[in-house]
C-alpha cells in the first residue's frame, strides 16, 4: 500500500512538471534586475533612452485568440501605481515584441496591434522615470486573452486596457525590472 502510494506521488510529480507554463522573458531585461538606460524615460529628470525592451513569451495558454502587453509600477504615486503601457489585439501568432515596439508612432508593433495610453495620457511606452529613493518595481505583464479583439481603440488607457484584459484572460506571465533614481 505504501509503495502504490508513493508511486503514485512520484508519477504525479513526474508528470505535472511536464507541461511548461506561460512564461516571458527578454533579452534586454533578466527578472528582477535593474532596468537598463534604454528603458527609463527620457525627460521630466530621466535621461535613458524611452525605449520598450524586447519582449518573449512562450507556452501560452490552449485557446488563446490573442494578447495584451501593460507595464505597471506598482510603486508609484504613494502606492497606488501608475501605467506605463498598454497595448492589445497583438494576434495570436505573436510570441515577441522586438525593442522600441512601443514607441508612439508604432511602426515596430504587429499589424493590427493597437496602443492605448499610458498614465500621463501619452500613446505608447513611456520608461522608468521615479523619484529619488528606494528602487520601484517594472511589471511587464502578457495576458492570453480568449477573444481576438479586446474591443477598445488607442484611445483607451493602459488602466483600461489591463482590466477588460482580465475579464477574458485566460492566463498571465510577467517580468519585474526594477529602477531607482541615485
Amino acid at each position: 500500500m505504501i509503495k502504490t502510494c508513493l508511486f503514485a506521488l512520484i508519477t504525479i510529480l513526474a508528470t505535472s512538471g511536464s507541461a511548461s507554463a506561460f512564461d516571458l522573458t527578454s533579452p534586454d531585461l533578466a527578472n528582477g534586475q535593474e532596468l537598463k538606460a534604454d528603458q527609463v524615460g527620457k525627460g521630466a529628470n530621466c535621461s535613458g533612452g524611452n525605449l520598450s525592451p524586447a519582449l518573449v513569451w512562450a507556452n501560452p495558454p490552449a485557446g488563446t485568440k490573442s494578447f495584451v502587453v501593460t507595464l505597471f509600477d506598482p510603486d508609484a504615486n504613494n502606492g497606488k501605481g501608475f501605467w506605463h503601457w498598454g497595448a492589445f489585439d497583438i494576434p495570436a501568432g505573436v510570441t515577441s515584441l522586438k525593442a522600441g515596439a512601443g514607441s508612439a508612432d508604432g511602426k515596430l508593433m504587429p499589424a493590427n496591434a493597437v496602443q492605448g495610453k499610458s498614465g500621463s495620457g501619452v500613446q505608447g511606452f513611456i520608461g522608468a522615470c521615479p523619484p529619488a529613493g528606494p528602487a520601484h518595481h517594472y511589471i511587464f505583464t502578457v495576458k492570453a486573452l480568449k477573444i481576438a479583439k479586446l474591443g477598445l481603440n488607442s484611445t483607451a488607457t493602459a488602466e483600461e486596457i489591463s482590466a477588460k484584459a482580465d475579464q477574458e484572460k485566460l492566463g498571465e506571465a510577467t517580468l519585474t525590472g526594477l529602477h531607482a533614481k541615485p
